[in-house]
């Protein structure tokens, strides 16, 4: 089955920028700017991040 169009990017691969952080993605963030807390055990009400350029 082949892609549909709108999937594709110009260059013939496919377009990777993505908006949305997984939560591993978003913990990683948040420890890399100092926003995470270590006794913090729950991973779901997450803050919301933007993914760096």
């Amino acid at each position: 089955m082949s892609q549909h169009p709108s999937f594709r990017h110009r260059g013939g691969g496919v377009f990777n920028k993505r908006s949305v952080l997984k939560r591993f993605e978003r913990i990683d963030l948040l420890r890399k700017r100092g926003q995470w807390n270590e006794a913090r055990t729950r991973v779901t009400g997450l803050p919301k991040t933007l993914p760096e350029a």
